[in-house]
Formats: structure tokens, sequence, C-alpha cells
């Protein structure tokens, strides 16, 4: 347990960014299923639509430290791929 008041403001805003980063990676992951499913049924203008909203929350989660930089150029670039497939 800690003892010293900085350990135990740590602890408090640890949690706190904890929450805040769930809700962003969570946020996030929903962008990106919203893609998938475009692509599932098959719809190329909703995956296009759906690929340029989830772009920028991969990007914003990068800035944030959520995801690794080259993760999400991974991730956006395979989206795009597949979309591109559709046609």
């Amino acid at each position: 347990m800690a003892n010293s008041p900085q350990a135990k403001k740590r602890i408090r805003s640890s949690e706190a960014r904890t929450l805040v980063n769930k809700n962003r990676r969570s946020r996030i992951r929903t962008f990106v299923k919203k893609v998938e499913g475009a692509l599932e049924a098959g719809d190329k203008s909703a995956a296009e639509v759906a690929l340029k909203e989830a772009q920028p929350e991969l990007q914003r989660g990068v800035t944030k430290g959520l995801v690794h930089k080259k993760t999400a150029a991974r991730k956006i670039s395979r989206l795009a791929h597949q979309v591109n497939k559709l046609g």
C-alpha cells in the first residue's frame, strides 16, 4: 500500500487515466469494427465513409500514446487495402 502522499496521488491519477484510456481504446475499436462490418457486407461506399471516420481516431490514439505509430499505420493500411479491393 502506498504510504507517501505522492504515491497516493499517483494511484489516483493512474486510475483516472486508465478510465480515459479504456474509453478511448473502446472508441477506436468501435470505429474499426464499423469498417470491418461494412467490408463484410460488401458495401464499398459505407466502408469508405467508415474508414474516413476511423483514420483520425487511430491517429488520435497514437498522439495520446494509446497505440503505437506503426500499429496504427498498419491497421489503416490493411483496412484501406480491403476497401479498395471491394471495387
